[in-house]
């Protein structure tokens, strides 16, 4: 039976409480929004199959609690991650200001993983605190691409879930051909060594 999909990715969304977290997951997984905040509890997870240059990637996507008291349990789910999205309020210039404690977290917490940074609720101008320019700066200069969304309005949503879907795609990619690079060189290693060992018999 043939398999359903050619990649299964882990991706969490990270980012302190009422950030939109949920309404993020939400809309991209199921096209949904809900005005009435309910606080996530724990973890949540939805999963979604999309195809991108012609491979079928199926998404686990982990929408995680942003409150201090649950951080220990969310730290566990960062293992076998392969995508962070760091979520912020545009409205809030604290949830922002944390951006860097969640990024701290993820060096503690994962190897090598794909970024991106999100300003969510980004469809009040008048209510908005956080400029999109020192935004990007700060992005930038952590080496990570900016998405400003709105769950709300459907705003730049898809876009940034490919976005970071193809940063993993790629990054897997690239891994595979530097192992098969590898195991390459080994086999010519140990033929030029079979070969030495000959000569000297």
């Amino acid at each position: 039976m043939a398999r359903e999909y050619d990649h299964l990715f882990k991706l969490l969304i990270i980012g302190d409480s009422g950030v939109g977290k949920s309404s993020l997951l939400l809309r991209f997984a199921d096209n949904t929004f809900s005005g009435s905040y309910i606080t996530t509890i724990g973890v949540d997870f939805k999963i979604r199959t999309i195809v991108i240059d012609g491979q079928r990637v199926k998404l686990q996507i982990w929408d995680t609690a942003g409150q201090e008291r649950f951080r220990t349990i969310t730290s566990t789910y960062y293992r076998g991650t392969h995508g962070v999205i760091v979520v912020y309020d545009v409205t809030s210039g604290d949830s922002f200001a944390n951006v860097k404690r969640w990024l701290q977290e993820i060096e503690h917490n994962c190897d090598v993983v794909n970024k991106v940074l999100v300003g969510n609720k980004n469809d009040t101008p008048e209510r908005k605190v956080v400029i999109t320019e020192d935004a990007r700066r700060f992005a930038d200069s952590m080496g990570i691409p900016l998405y400003e969304t709105s769950a709300k309005d459907n705003i730049n949503v898809e876009e940034m879930f490919l976005q970071v879907t193809k940063m993993v795609l790629l990054s897997k990619l690239e891994m595979k051909e530097r192992q098969n690079v590898n195991a390459q060189s080994d086999t010519v290693n140990l033929r030029r060594s079979q070969n030495k060992k000959r000569k000297c018999c």
